[in-house]
Formats: structure tokens, C-alpha cells, sequence
């Protein structure tokens, strides 16, 4: 081969030497493991934390190296501007959040939203709703249509005190906006808020969520029923709240920063 290509001998020895080495190198291992683990989403930001806890202190620059060398790439791209479109919300229900999305009680507050996802050559649409104090999936769901049953079965696995939350922010969606889950709102005497029409940033990290669940899950699987989606999202939201780390939560799961907070609380 090495006359084929007019290489010299040296030349290929060399580079399966590097290549060993590489192998053998336990930073490379660990920073390939991380990779794997985080379901390729994280990048050298977040592996450098990971690495930290294992008493393993790497530059993002090498990480990145690493990445290359190995054929690592995460699973995000380069965030694009959306331009914020003027307020016009008329309606009686107001945005009563006011984009107040750091919140230090548990359940205080729950943001909501929907989106769609691609089940054999059909659409079908996902609901979850999240904590704003920890940023946890708190409730979740999975179906072929997009109405107010959808959000409803989302709420009911919720698993705490639903008199505990008091408020309830989404968009302007019909499917949020109805008698049903009106009813259940009044019967655990929770406030609703409401995005201001044609304005997603005052439902910021529901929005965040979905880019997040879309570029981590979505577009990595294909469902070809609506089963393998429902047991695809149950997973995903056990990684999300339990492994995952976020950079808003200070590189902690969403588990390990509301248990720290309750152990700060007794």
C-alpha cells in the first residue's frame, strides 16, 4: 500500500503509533465515554465539568481536539436570532409571569408548551411541562392530536401536590386556553398566565425546552408508531431530569439541584 500511494514506510508507522497513543491515553477515554453517555449532546463546555468530578482538568481547546480526533460532534448548531415581534394581547387573561423565569420555590410556577414530532409519515405532538425552580420535565405526553386531552394526560402524571403550584404559564394555544383544563385549574385553585400574542420570549423556557428536546431526542430517532414514541419520551425525560446536567442549574441535574435545596431548607 505504502508504494501504491508513494508513502514512505516511516510515514505509516508513525501515524499508527500516534493512533495508538491516542487510544491508550485515559484523558481520551474519558472525554469518549462522556461523549457517549451524554447520547452525544454535550460539548466541551459540559464535558470539562464532567471531567472536573473526576479530578481530570483538561482546556475546552483540547477537548475539542479530542472531539475531532475521535469523530465526536455534538448534536447542537449555532444559535440563530429571532426577531421579537410587537405585543397585540387584547384578552382579558394576562401575562401574569412577566418573564420572571427564575423562580426559588419548587412548583411555583409551571410552564407548558406543545410540539409536533414525525411518527411513520404522520404527524404526532409531544406536551411537557416543566418547573421553572429546577427546570425539570414534571409531566409529559404523547399523541396523535393536538388538543386540550393531550395536555390534560400530561397533567394528570404529574406526581405532587397540584395545590402546590400557583401558576400556570403557556402560550396562547387553544388546546391550553379551553373548559377542560380550566376546570382542573379551578379545582386546585391555579393561576393562569398567558403569553402576550405573537411574543415567545414571554414563554422563553418552554421554548428553550422544545429547542433542547428537538435537537437531543427528536432528531436523532425515528418512531414508527406512536408506542415507540410514548416509550422513547419516557426515557428521555428520565435522562433529561436524573443525568443530564444544565448550565442554568450551575452543571447539576435537575434532581440533584432541587435535592440540594431541600437539604439547605430543613
Amino acid at each position: 500500500m505504502c508504494l501504491v500511494l508513494e508513502l514512505p514506510r516511516s510515514t505509516y508507522y508513525y501515524y499508527l503509533e500516534k493512533d495508538l497513543e491516542r487510544q491508550q491515553d485515559p484523558c481520551t477515554q474519558a472525554v469518549v465515554d462522556i461523549s457517549h453517555n451524554s447520547r452525544r449532546n454535550y460539548g466541551t463546555r459540559k464535558i470539562k465539568v464532567e471531567l472536573s468530578k473526576g479530578n481530570i482538568l483538561l482546556s475546552r481547546r483540547r477537548i475539542g481536539r479530542i472531539m475531532k480526533d475521535n469523530g465526536l460532534v455534538s448534536s447542537y448548531t449555532i444559535a440563530q436570532f429571532k426577531p421579537q415581534k410587537t405585543p397585540t394581547n387584547e384578552a382579558k387573561i394576562r401575562n401574569q409571569l412577566n418573564r420572571e423565569f427564575n423562580q426559588t420555590e419548587p412548583l411555583r410556577v409551571v410552564v407548558s408548551d406543545l410540539t409536533y414530532v414525525r411518527v411513520d409519515n404522520q404527524w404526532n405532538y409531544v406536551c411537557l411541562f416543566a418547573d421553572l425552580f429546577n427546570r425539570e420535565i414534571i409531566g409529559y405526553s404523547a399523541g396523535g392530536r393536538k388538543d386540550a386531552a393531550l395536555v390534560y394526560q400530561a397533567l394528570s402524571i404529574i406526581q405532587c401536590d397540584l395545590t402546590k403550584i400557583k401558576l400556570f404559564h403557556t402560550d396562547r394555544g387553544n388546546e391550553f386556553d379551553n373548559g377542560l383544563i380550566d376546570d382542573v385549574l379551578d379545582a386546585f385553585s391555579i393561576q393562569r398566565s398567558l403569553s402576550n400574542k405573537g411574543t415567545p420570549y414571554d414563554n422563553a423556557v418552554a421554548e428553550a425546552l422544545f429547542k433542547v428536546f428537538k435537537t437531543e431526542f427528536v432528531k436523532k430517532k425515528s418512531f414508527p408508531d406512536l408506542l415507540s414514541l410514548q416509550s422513547g419520551l419516557m426515557d428521555y425525560v428520565h435522562w433529561y431530569n436524573t443525568i443530564r446536567i444544565h448550565g442554568t442549574l450551575g452543571y447539576l441535574t435537575p434532581h440533584d439541584y432541587k435535592t440540594r435545596h431541600l437539604i439547605k431548607t430543613v
